[in-house]
């Protein structure tokens, strides 16, 4: 009997998915459906480049139809909900797809409306955010238009996608001002609801350094209530203020709106509580998830979603056979962090192991950990071509485990 596969989303996790299952089965086996909102697929690390002309919109932008095998298929509509006790999901154009299989990789999305000022005087004018295709562009003319001033590069809270994206903005800003010869008139902050740079504490003390050396301002434990876009202020629950003349923020994110329309699928924040190890939802034991948008306790970024596909991939052919879950992914991520003037820093960690020293066993060679480098910054620029080539048709990229690997690392001595 024929298996009905239904993919929600058609990103990174969604297309990568569809497309590995579709290699290991047979057409007459399995049939597979995405469904996505649009078919605009952004490479989002390409976005925290636009800004500074360092890439465009249309370089990054794709059809997601075009990323499918052929024997998938793709509903270009919204999702209207989920009946999990039916096995069905209801579209936006009045489309049912019954499933054996669902499959929940629908992201994260903005909310800047939840904040309040946000999208008031000012926005898109001297607040912007490059989270979006439109927003980096409109971005990339502000700041070619910006010659003296603040800089206030601000994210609401935890989580978001990619949350060293900010970071990287404010060294790509220093850099960006530094060869346009007016560093010295723009004045930068880093503003953030964290106690320190980052989260995890050997790369947040050593992004906190690079700040202070490039003259980068750092503000923590702001909690933004309000952007005051007319007065040019953030404005912070506990009364505290930050002024800005150019505002780089970043909004709240949440679950696909359908998530909360379908009950049972999500938490309060729209995200579905998976289990951090299989990857099959709390919800049902046919439901799986995947990337953003789940609940698992690592990163919202590229890395976790490319490793949990992997393994995800496997897991839902043991279901399908009958077969145990096995409780394979432990959380690895690892992230270029662009430091600016074509140097980059690479960090690799999971849900127990913090970002430690050393050497990673990339497809490029041995790249460092902890450490600025241009082959780092070369690493992130090449991923470009293995995401569209390699990584969404579902082929293995040599040298990359899912898993974390300790080789080449060093271990940190810490004292009690």
């Amino acid at each position: 009997m024929t298996k009905k596969i239904v993919i929600l989303g058609g990103g990174t996790g969604g297309t990568l998915m569809a497309n590995r299952l579709r290699k290991h089965y047979d057409r007459g086996e399995t049939e597979i459906d995405v469904v996505d909102k649009d078919d605009r697929h952004v490479y989002q690390p390409g976005l925290l480049f636009v800004p500074f002309g360092l890439a465009s919109v249309d370089e990054i932008v794709r059809s997601r139809a075009h990323q499918l095998h052929a024997g998938i298929t793709f509903h270009e509509t919204g999702i209207d909900h989920v009946e999990l006790e039916e096995d069905v999901v209801h579209l936006e154009d009045g489309t049912t797809l019954h499933y054996d299989v669902l499959i929940v990789a629908t992201g994260a999305h903005l909310q800047p409306d939840e904040t309040e000022g946000m999208t008031g005087p000012g926005w898109m004018e001297k607040i912007f955010t490059f989270y979006t295709p439109e927003g980096a562009a409109g971005l990339a003319k502000a700041l070619n238009d910006f010659d003296r001033g603040k800089l206030v590069i601000n994210f609401i809270d935890l989580p978001i996608k990619c949350p060293v994206a900010p970071l990287e903005f404010a060294f790509l800003a220093d850099s960006y001002f530094e060869e346009c010869n007016v560093r010295d008139d723009v004045e930068i902050t880093f503003v953030t609801p964290l106690d320190g740079a980052f989260t995890k504490p050997a790369a947040s003390e050593l992004l906190g350094n690079l700040l202070t050396e490039k003259g980068i301002g750092l503000v923590t434990e702001f909690n933004t209530g309000e952007v005051d876009g007319a007065g040019g202020r953030l404005v912070s629950y506990d009364g505290r203020e930050v002024p800005f003349d150019l505002l780089v923020t970043i909004p709240l994110h949440g679950g696909a709106e359908y998530v909360n329309r379908s009950p049972g699928l999500g938490d309060a924040l729209g995200f579905v509580p998976t289990d951090p190890a299989t990857l099959q939802a709390k919800a049902r034991f046919n439901v799986f998830a995947l990337g953003d948008a789940t609940n698992v306790p690592t990163s919202k970024a590229g890395s976790v979603t490319h490793f949990e596909g992997e393994l995800l991939a496997e897991n839902v052919q043991r279901f399908l056979s009958g077969e145990s879950l096995e409780a394979s992914y432990d959380g690895h991520a690892n992230c270029f962090i662009e430091t600016g003037f074509d140097k980059a820093l690479l960090i690799d960690f999971n849900y127990e192991t913090e970002p430690l020293p050393g050497r990673y066993p990339s497809f490029f060679g041995p790249m460092q950990l902890l450490h600025e480098s241009r082959l780092n910054h070369l690493g992130k620029l090449m991923f470009q071509w293995m995401y569209w080539h390699v990584l969404l048709p579902g082929r293995e990229i040599p040298g990359i485990s899912p898993r974390m690997k300790m080789a080449g690392k060093k271990a940190v001595e810490t004292t009690a």
